[in-house]
């Protein structure tokens, strides 16, 4: 069956009520129970849902991830006899978790390779990859570009990269990923398809507001992303929404990982994102937080419903259709929203021009990157502790920024939640975080350190080095694990997962991209894709025959360490060579592997929107993890911009395309 009609058999199998009542992005009233309650303590304990869905996907992934220990580590002695031994009870068998890193385009497409070389529906994921780890995965997170990439496989039906790799072929309007031409002029030299496709997204965001529901650019965002995410859908999923995927019978018989976003509580008048930041996550039944200045979920279906603690103010009655899919995609990734006001509003739809006018005035820095969830579904709240801020409760919206503001620009914290139980997450870094856009270990170093904050309540994360150990070690250049000896980590609240942490590096293609980039051609698309997974692979398993049994002697650890079993010698031998051995090398580092100022790169984007008609060269430009903190990443010109002579939304970003 071709992917357009799996996706369409997918909306058509879920039930009315899981898409917008309105069947527009309009949200829309619905009945719900009198009595019900649309919040949960967190209390350190899954969502029944979550947990039902766990006891249906727990034996599909454990027979999953023993098949590929099994095939892995075929030539390890002994291994089979572990490997059966641990995996005798598919409720105590390892578990494993997938978090994908923001970073644009660039993190979503080297991403997708690092993913189409763990998925056995890639060609030659079983010869020369890691092919079988994702059908064996538990959970699945994304942030900003890394949400992209989960986002665009879970809510197509779960479709695989080989499947859209294999659509870049096919010129129809129906191809996933088609970024030959930028998010911003889709049509290319077509201006009439470009006008037209943002004429359709300013009409869609301005009915929300005409509904009486807040707005913000991040709508903008969302809506433009969607278009490349679910093109099969009607002006790409207009009234698709989030909640939609927990009806499809993919993720309902427990077939895929369990999907997770995640994004960055953030107020106006506060300029710095930092490790105290409250992290939110999106999944199919919840959104909300673990961490203590929460400490709580609401059900995602019922988003925009006015309450206060969890309970609808008009009895009975709620919202739904708020949880639009392409909008909390773009929550995840609302850094891109700073682009839209390096603008020259002339001659833009009205509704665009009122838009872009509010967001260029004085409160412009304080909501430029952000998502408004209004009314707050948190109000009232009861769950947060007493000596902990009560801000959130208190605030009549909710503000959501993208989730690598605070430098955790992979989504670790769902993952190394206690009650998760996760053995070994891998952490697929394509964050930019160097001065040539490579990641420098940075996500990792901010998770470390977060859990000796005022978030850290309850969390646990193995030991890691500072980044200029990273880089001066290499262990930005390859795969390394963390947490391998659980005897060390006794000190810590709990025994954390064991990490694999997979860097974005070259292998046979410049996968250091900019983050800002947004059109790539098909050949550009498959160099990255191709790089990602030489980057999982170890250059397709040729760098080191040993690898593939590492992995497989990684995902083992946890249990042999509990169960005080023997490990094979090969894997002794694979932690040898491997787990990061607590050394440092922390001498600073210079040139294209050291950090930069955000000076330069204010600087660029000043310049680039007071040009809007040249086009420009390399030059600096901002990392998906910018905050007050120093990170960058360089960009590359894109293609001269073309005059699209104001035709819907173009003439407001221009400026943006000269930067790239």
């Amino acid at each position: 069956m071709q992917l357009k009609n799996l996706v369409i058999a997918a909306a058509l199998a879920a039930s009315v009520e899981a898409w917008s009542p309105t069947n527009s992005y309009v949200p829309g009233n619905v009945t719900c129970d009198d009595d019900i309650k649309l919040i949960r303590e967190a209390s350190k304990t899954l969502s029944d849902n979550e947990t039902s869905w766990l006891q249906k996907r727990d034996p599909i992934a454990s027979e999953a991830l023993l098949s590929f220990v099994q095939r892995a580590m075929a030539n390890i002695s002994s291994a089979d006899d572990l490997a059966k031994q641990i995996f005798s009870n598919s409720s105590s068998a390892p578990k494993i978790g997938i978090a994908a890193s923001g970073g644009g385009y660039r993190a979503m497409l080297s991403g997708a390779g690092m993913i189409a070389a763990m998925d056995n529906r890639t060609d030659g994921a079983n010869e020369h990859g890691l092919g079988g780890l994702l059908q064996g995965a538990t959970y699945l997170a994304g942030l900003s570009g890394g949400n992209w990439l989960t986002g665009t496989l879970a809510w197509n039906n779960w479709t695989s990269v080989q499947d859209i790799l294999n659509g870049f072929y096919n010129d129809s309007d129906t191809q996933i990923w088609d970024l030959e031409h930028s998010i911003v002029t889709p049509g290319g030299i077509n201006v009439f398809k470009t006008g037209s496709r943002w004429d359709h997204i300013s009409d869609a965001v301005q009915a929300k507001q005409d509904a009486g529901f807040n707005i913000s650019l991040a709508d903008v965002w969302g809506r433009a992303l969607a278009y490349n995410f679910f093109p099969s859908l009607y002006r790409g999923g207009v009234g698709y929404t989030w909640s939609t995927l927990r009806d499809a019978d993919v993720f309902k018989n427990g077939e895929m990982p369990f999907p997770i976003s995640v994004a960055d509580g953030r107020y106006p008048g506060t300029t710095v994102i930092n490790l105290n930041a409250t992290v939110f996550e999106f999944n199919p039944f919840e959104m909300g937080s673990w961490d203590p200045t929460l400490n709580s979920f609401t059900d995602v279906k019922y988003l925009g419903t006015n309450v206060t603690n969890g309970s609808p103010v008009n009895e009975g009655k709620c919202i739904a259709g708020f949880d639009n899919t392409g909008f909390v995609m773009g929550t995840s990734s609302t850094l891109f929203n700073q682009f839209l006001l390096q603008l020259n509003t002339t001659g833009l739809p009205s509704f665009i021009q009122s838009l872009a006018k509010h967001f260029l005035n004085d409160l412009s820095d304080d909501y430029n990157d952000i998502a408004i969830y209004a009314p707050n579904p948190f109000r009232d709240a009861d769950t947060i502790a007493s000596n902990y801020s009560q801000s959130i409760a208190e605030s009549e919206y909710l503000f959501l920024v993208d989730g690598g503001e605070d430098l955790e620009n992979i989504p670790l914290v769902p993952l190394i939640q206690k009650q998760r139980d996760l053995d070994v997450i891998f952490a697929l870094d394509n964050s930019a975080d160097t001065n040539a856009s490579w990641p420098d270990g940075t996500s990792l170093v901010s998770t470390y350190q977060r859990q000796y904050g005022l978030q850290g309540q309850g969390m646990a994360f193995p030991y890691v080095p500072d980044e200029n150990t990273f880089i001066n070690l290499g262990l930005n250049t390859r795969p390394t694990f963390f947490g391998c000896d659980a005897s060390n980590m006794t000190d810590l609240e709990y025994i954390p997962p064991l990490v694999v942490y997979i860097p974005n590096s070259y292998h046979s293609y410049n996968g250091n991209q900019s983050t800002f980039k947004l059109s790539y051609s098909t050949d550009e698309r498959i160099g990255v894709i191709q790089n990602g997974f030489e980057a999982a692979t170890r250059g397709n398993l040729t760098d080191d025959s040993d690898y593939l049994g590492c992995i497989g002697c990684a995902i083992l650890r946890r249990k042999q360490q509990s169960l005080n079993a023997t490990l094979p010698s090969e894997c002794e031998q694979c932690f040898s060579n491997y787990c990061w051995n607590g050394t440092l090398a922390s001498t600073p580092v210079n040139g294209t592997d050291a950090k930069a100022s955000t000076t330069d790169i204010a600087a660029a984007m000043t310049s680039a929107a007071g040009d809007s008609s040249s086009s420009g060269t390399a030059t600096e430009s901002t990392s998906s993890t910018t905050t007050s903190n120093t990170k960058s990443s360089k960009s590359k010109n894109a293609a001269n911009v073309l005059n699209a002579q104001n035709i819907g939304l173009f003439s407001l970003i221009s400026a943006l395309m000269n930067f790239l």
